[in-house]
């Protein structure tokens, strides 16, 4: 196989990836995926043991045991340039033989969950409560920057939403991924997810829209900024990928939760007793 040039396959002097400082042995099958980096020992102090404790910029990487199943959980920071960066760094660290720079012959597929927080888009749906997701709807663009994005998404998903927002042109082009509740993906916290501060989003009553839209049945239920990034690479790598999050807030109503880590830290035990169960 064709060996990876040094510019795009980079090594640190020890041998581990660049960016997350992980080698080959560290990464364990089931990867916990979360934003905050204060999270990641909030799970890993419930492990029996910890065998790797690494951490690189926003990257904190704690592999251990939890009940007999060894479990990594890892920091991302927010958004999807942050999960183009851990997706393709998870993927080498399985898929390629980092000594030869050579893909192996045989594919090796993760389980990756996303364990984050996200503002709800429903009216009915509580602050503090649990939004797992069906698909992944991003307003990020990441996905088309790689080829064969047809082979992933729902184009007629993708084309409904268009026609019934009336999505501005000016704006990337929204992509829908079907993960393993429909959450919105944008490229920001503020402007893009139709926040009003000093400055006007060009997208007007965003929120509105995208709150109103429904595709088979399936809502778009929350906003967050890291989802479609992780299932759309996921897919096109051949790894299996879910999100569960903690609506923090609720846009429609104008809530946010007066205390949202009690509800942070039940999804945490809730999350790691399914993994064993």
């Amino acid at each position: 196989m064709k060996k990876i040039g040094n510019a795009e396959l980079i090594l640190n002097p020890d041998g581990s990836i660049y960016h997350l400082h992980l080698k080959p042995g560290q990464l364990a099958d089931t990867v916990i995926v979360v934003g905050d980096m204060g999270r990641v020992r909030k799970i890993s102090r419930h492990f029996d043991s910890i065998e790797v404790d690494v951490q690189n910029r926003d990257f904190l990487t704690n592999t251990g045991v939890y009940k007999g199943k060894r479990l990594t959980v890892l920091s991302t920071g927010i958004g999807c340039d942050n999960i183009d960066i851990v997706l393709n760094e998870l993927d080498a660290l399985v898929n390629i033989d980092l000594e030869s720079r050579t893909p192996y012959a045989e594919h090796k597929k993760l389980n990756i969950i996303r364990l984050g927080t996200s503002g709800a888009l429903q009216a009915d749906i509580p602050v503090d409560s649990f939004v797992v997701s069906a698909y992944g709807l991003g307003f990020d663009g990441l996905i088309h920057f790689y080829k064969c994005p047809g082979q992933i998404e729902d184009r007629s998903m993708g084309e409904a939403f268009l026609k019934f927002t009336q999505w501005p042109p000016e704006l990337a082009r929204p992509y829908s991924v079907k993960g393993s509740g429909i959450p919105a993906t944008s490229p920001g916290f503020y402007g893009p997810q139709g926040r009003t501060l000093r400055m006007v989003p060009f997208a007007e009553n965003l929120v509105d829209r995208i709150s109103e839209f429904e595709y088979q049945g399936l809502r778009v239920v929350n906003f967050e900024m890291e989802t479609s990034a992780l299932f759309g690479l996921s897919r096109l790598m051949g790894h299996e990928a879910i999100s569960v999050c903690v609506a923090v807030a609720n846009r429609l109503r104008n809530e946010f939760s007066a205390d949202y880590h009690p509800a942070v830290d039940k999804l945490i035990i809730l999350l790691l007793e399914r993994l064993v169960s």
